[in-house]
């Protein structure tokens, strides 16, 4: 892994975060709960309150687990600002992006947030994805971007993959590692490269569940039984398939075709029948399965 040498960033306090749906408000949460403070934006009043709703409610959940109490969910709630407006994110230390995986939004995004960040705040990209040099390419802040890759449900799912691009300062790298364990995550380190590790093995099995369901071998039930009961999985392909997103998934598979050039990466016609139908899975109540 390539990483440039520079002087040691202090230790995140405030995160700020674009983005307040799935992804983002996950973040967001796993911050607040961790005791950093957090400004989370996104495009307006509406897209925020539901963001904050969902964290309140995710909290609730956990208090009836006993994970938590209601002093600590008022507290963390208390650490969240919204905001509709990217001024509100020039005191963040690290400004980290959840958007769509697309990477013109992406880049527009990135842009803008590297515009108006401080000069020694961090910018991260939660892509899962698209290429972390060709991000920082767009930010102007080579050395202090870097990819910050959380997986879905993020309040529940252990794993952070920090990605460092071409130029990545060994101090981004290390303070986001530091991050990454103050929110209680597990990092590991990845090499730029498209779907880094995890994505990069998971979404062609996802794109083969699908293969294997249009050519009629098994039905979708039998398909996700197979994979759990035989390969120890807690979830199916296709029924994670609906929890990640199917556009989410379809996405990813056109970038690794373009970016390997391999047709083993080609999306199933299925699944691709399935996001013009707009059944993209929970998120829309049909994706695979009913909701």
């Amino acid at each position: 892994m390539t990483a440039t040498a520079a002087q040691p960033v202090p230790p995140i306090q405030t995160v700020g975060i674009i983005g307040a749906g799935t992804m983002g408000n996950g973040i967001a949460q796993a911050c607040a709960v961790a005791g950093l403070d957090v400004v989370m934006v996104d495009i307006n009043d509406a897209a925020t309150a539901k963001g904050l709703a969902t964290i309140a409610g995710s909290l609730d959940r956990l208090i009836k687990k006993e994970k938590i109490g209601v002093a600590d969910k008022d507290a963390a709630l208390a650490r969240i600002r919204t905001s509709t407006t990217y001024d509100d994110l020039r005191s963040a230390q690290i400004i980290i992006e959840a958007a769509t995986e697309n990477f013109e939004l992406k880049t527009r995004i990135l842009r803008q947030a590297a515009d108006l960040a401080a000069p020694d705040a961090i910018v991260a990209s939660n892509t899962s994805s698209i290429s972390i040099t060709r991000l920082a390419a767009a930010t102007g802040r080579t050395d202090r971007f870097i990819g910050m890759h959380f997986f879905n449900p993020v309040p529940m799912m252990a794993l952070v993959e920090v990605i460092s691009g071409l130029q990545t300062s060994a101090a981004t790298r290390d303070a986001v590692h530091a991050l990454a364990e103050r929110l209680g995550k597990t990092p590991i380190h990845v090499k730029n490269a498209p779907g880094f590790v995890v994505n990069r093995i998971l979404v062609p099995m996802i794109n083969e569940a699908f293969f294997v369901l249009a050519e009629g071998i098994a039905s979708a039930e039998d398909i996700d039984e197979g994979m759990k009961l035989g390969t120890n999985q807690p979830i199916g392909p296709l029924a994670l398939a609906d929890l990640v997103g199917l556009d989410v998934c379809l996405s990813v598979m056109e970038v690794y075709l373009a970016e390997f050039g391999d047709s083993k990466y080609r999306p199933c016609p299925l699944l691709k029948e399935y996001v013009a139908a707009g059944r993209l899975g929970r998120k829309t109540g049909q994706g695979v399965y009913s909701y």
